[in-house]
């Protein structure tokens, strides 16, 4: 262990006038600094209270002026998308009422095309495959007649009522449709 040396003194602390505690100036001074002090204090506090309620009313405000912003903007947007939606839909319909009448007419002339055939059918392969050709032209004609009649509930319930009867058929119609919309809109393309 390492020898401690006794023999120094410890440094002694200036010299400090004493307060005397009896002294009454001196509490009442203190006592009034104290007095001052927590008023003082008091005050600060009640400010930062108020200006918190203040801060809170102007947040309130603000958030209810966003807000009414917000669904603003949100009922118009609501507005001009019906709108849309109701512009899409006539359109659509219009489209659908202009290719029903232009299918239609294109069934009939397909009809009276085979009609006009039948005679040379007749001639070249019997008058029995000239009967079938007829028959066949008083169908489609039949046909563009039932779809520029029938509006566009009554022809998805028959197309409906066809797929449940003949399911095999209905596929068949529609790989030929397709064919045919394929060469239509490849044949138009190459045109353009």
């Amino acid at each position: 262990m390492a020898d401690i040396d006794t023999t120094t003194k410890a440094p002694t602390a200036p010299d400090v006038p004493a307060i005397p505690l009896s002294d009454g100036a001196a509490e009442s001074t203190a006592s009034a600094n104290l007095s001052e002090a927590k008023g003082r204090f008091g005050k600060a506090i009640e400010e930062a209270k108020a200006g918190v309620e203040a801060l809170k009313g102007e947040a309130l405000d603000r958030t209810a002026a966003a807000k009414e912003k917000a669904a603003g903007a949100a009922s118009d947007w609501t507005e001009q998308a019906n709108a849309f939606a109701v512009q899409a839909k006539e359109k659509g319909l219009e489209l659908a009422k202009q290719g029903k009448s232009k299918a239609s007419d294109a069934l009939g002339l397909l009809g009276n095309t085979i009609s006009t055939s039948a005679t040379t059918i007749d001639e070249k392969l019997g008058v029995q495959y000239g009967d079938y050709a007829r028959s066949a032209a008083r169908s489609v004609q039949e046909a563009a007649a039932s779809l520029e009649s029938k509006d566009f509930a009554e022809l998805g319930e028959d197309v409906k009522s066809f797929v449940r009867k003949s399911p095999a058929t209905a596929i068949g119609i529609a790989a030929v449709a397709g064919y045919m919309f394929a060469r239509l809109f490849r044949g138009s393309s190459n045109d353009a």
